[in-house]
């Protein structure tokens, strides 16, 4: 997990200097499709941090609430991640 988060620390830092360059890009009125294109690059990027916080969620917290036997704590866990999955597909 202390590998996950520093792998989406470091991409979160790159992401803030796309951030930052497509905004310059903008600023500078570069051409439409070089900017849209940067701003994909970022959206994957983000999805790819969001995947190693939700990998990081099922190993710890979902494992914890499986682990504890404890019907509600699952149930919980459990529908956090039919939320976060309906929020995706939206």
């Amino acid at each position: 997990m202390k590998d996950r988060k520093q792998a989406a620390i470091q991409r979160l830092a790159r992401l803030e200097g796309q951030v930052r360059g497509v905004a310059r890009m903008i600023e500078e009125d570069r051409y439409c499709i070089d900017i849209l294109n940067q701003s994909l690059a970022i959206r994957s990027a983000l999805s790819q941090v969001e995947i190693l916080i939700l990998q990081d969620h099922a190993d710890d917290c979902v494992d914890n609430a499986i682990l504890s036997q404890d019907p509600d704590v699952q149930r919980r866990k459990f529908k956090e991640l039919v939320e976060v999955f309906e929020k995706v597909c939206r």
